[in-house]
């Protein structure tokens, strides 16, 4: 796969955003709109995407690859969480947004952008591979990401592990495990409905473009700096050991695209609900989705 042909595919996803800013800018969508797909794709055309790549995918994946996906995604988070400890101090002295930084290096968008991601590029059947990195992100998320901001883990974080995204990405995965047939006309309907996630997200991503602070966002240096390591530096740490782990081209393909996925906005969330300033958190979120157009065509043509 060429760094042309990967560059390609990355420029369709920005014209997607890019009409998200034009609908916003001509105010044909506002922020109770914007809110309200979020939970569309959050809770219905997401999960419908899982369960429709793996209901395609019946047959044609093991159990042990399966089970190999989740072992490197744990992987993942546990060496993007040991970088951030020792990173974080240099990007930020208030103890709040220390917090925010270092949740910034470990949740990446694996969902809105990673889904779109490896859609396009791979195709959909390789989505069903994603499912494995977002029950891992949640579990992580909702123990270690609720400890660094409230210093406990609370029984209500553990419940929240319990949502649509995480149910379909059971069922995809035992569906995968067992092969279990779907009947043709439910794979055709969950295939439609989930083929909606992909390019509402990014839409929705240049809605979130349109009513940011530009110069805030690409004007601090420090947030550059923090892009790279995260988006380039530390997925190409982590070549060499997954090609130490397996030497499968689709389990090579997915992993790189998802180390080098940019900030989540859970983060941001987190922080807002406990009265933390988010603008930092938000220009980078921008920042990093708006550069791995272009840095995940050079992940993938120089590990591929």
């Amino acid at each position: 796969m060429t760094f042309v042909t990967v560059s390609f595919q990355m420029l369709a996803l920005l014209i997607m955003i890019g009409t998200g800013y034009l609908i916003a800018k001509k105010g044909m969508m506002d922020v109770h709109t914007n809110e309200q797909l979020s939970g569309m794709i959050v809770n219905v055309f997401n999960p419908l995407l899982f369960f429709a790549s793996a209901a395609n995918s019946v047959g044609q994946i093991s159990l042990n690859t399966m089970v190999q996906m989740g072992a490197i995604a744990a992987g993942m988070f546990v060496f993007f969480i040991a970088v951030g400890m020792v990173l974080t101090p240099f990007f930020d002295k208030d103890p709040d947004q220390r917090k925010i930084f270092q949740l910034m290096f470990v949740f990446s968008n694996l969902g809105f952008i990673g889904i779109p991601v490896v859609n396009s590029i791979l195709g959909p059947e390789y989505v069903v591979y994603v499912t494995e990195f977002l029950v891992v992100f949640n579990i992580f998320f909702y123990t270690y990401g609720m400890m660094v901001m409230d210093g406990k883990l609370s029984a209500s974080a553990l419940k929240s592990m319990i949502n649509p995204g995480t149910v379909c990405c059971a069922i995809a995965i035992l569906v995968i495990a067992f092969e279990i047939p779907i009947p043709e006309f439910i794979r055709t309907a969950v295939t439609y409905l989930g083929n909606v996630a992909s390019p509402m997200a990014l839409v929705m991503v240049g809605f979130t473009l349109a009513h940011s602070d530009l110069k805030g966002v690409f004007g601090e240096t420090r947030l550059y700096v923090f892009s790279v390591i995260k988006l380039l530096v530390l997925p190409l740490v982590m070549y060499p050991v997954l090609r130490a782990v397996t030497e499968d081209p689709a389990v090579i393909s997915v992993c790189m695209i998802m180390f080098g996925m940019p900030i989540g906005n859970m983060t941001m969330i987190l922080g807002t609900e406990r009265g933390i300033d988010g603008r930092t958190c938000s220009a980078a979120i921008i920042l990093s989705t708006v550069l791995c157009v272009f840095t995940v065509p050079v992940l993938v043509t120089l590990t591929l």
